[in-house]
């Protein structure tokens, strides 16, 4: 069994959070929340990307 990568783990969680949290907002009919839901999808998945990047740069993944 491979091991788990906590950190992208997490990473791919708190994508999958904001990108709900887009639907929920759409619900609401907020359009504020709308537009920050998908400006957090955006940083989280840049910060995903970086991260495997320096995690391939070390040699860890």
């Amino acid at each position: 069994m491979k091991n788990v990568n906590i950190p992208m783990l997490l990473i791919a969680i708190a994508t999958a959070v904001c990108i709900m949290l887009i639907g929920v907002a759409i619900g609401e009919r907020s359009l504020l929340g709308i537009i920050l839901s998908i400006i957090a999808v955006i940083i989280v998945t840049g910060l995903g990307f970086t991260t495997k990047k320096k995690m391939r740069e070390n040699g860890k993944l």
